[in-house]
């Protein structure tokens, strides 16, 4: 138990035996009355989000939550595969669980996996990856207008905005917070 006071991002709180991960959070001190927290948190198994709101002296329930780093191997079906570097043990996750970052994730890939107790509760992306375009529109000479973008599709299947001048066959850097194009390799 902790109190409201004490949340911080990345946090995991169980409510009603669910468990929720901070997202935002925001310590208000009114000039009358007394300070709260105001939260948005995203549920763990359906990833949807909602706001809340806690007095600052109310308790809250954190879960403590282990990651360890797993190398993605591939996926079957509805399936992914990771495995342990260190012990080889692997583990399959749902498709529901991988949820968006599978539009970023490449076979041999690191990435942090979120365990409460044996069970795997989410999945942390690096911030960048890097990516192969497999089919772009071709650039037209000349075309060079300041901020203009087309889109390409990447080895992953997802589909990003890039500038013109970027080719089919070029190896990519791509922020998976917000899954855009950052530069070249």
């Amino acid at each position: 138990m902790a109190q409201a006071s004490q949340i911080r991002n990345g946090m995991v709180l169980s409510i009603n035996n669910d468990l929720w991960q901070v997202v935002e959070f925001q310590f208000v001190q009114p000039g009358k009355g007394g300070a709260f927290v105001r939260t948005k948190i995203k549920n763990l198994r359906t990833a949807r989000v909602i706001e809340r709101t806690y007095r600052s002296d109310e308790k809250v329930n954190d879960v403590r939550v282990e990651s360890k780093q797993m190398q993605y191997l591939y996926h079957d079906g509805a399936l992914f595969y990771f495995m342990d570097n260190e012990t080889y043990e692997q583990v399959t996750v749902s498709e529901d669980l991988v949820a968006e970052a599978k539009n970023y994730l490449k076979e041999g890939e690191i990435v942090e996996l979120l365990f409460h107790g044996e069970e795997v509760i989410g999945i942390e992306l690096p911030f960048f990856v890097e990516l192969k375009v497999v089919e772009t529109e071709p650039g037209v000479k000349g075309d060079t207008v300041s901020g203009a973008t087309k889109p390409a599709k990447l080895e992953t299947g997802a589909v990003v905005q890039v500038p013109l001048f970027i080719e089919q066959g070029e190896v990519l850097k791509i922020d998976t917070r917000t899954g855009t194009y950052v530069e070249r390799v």
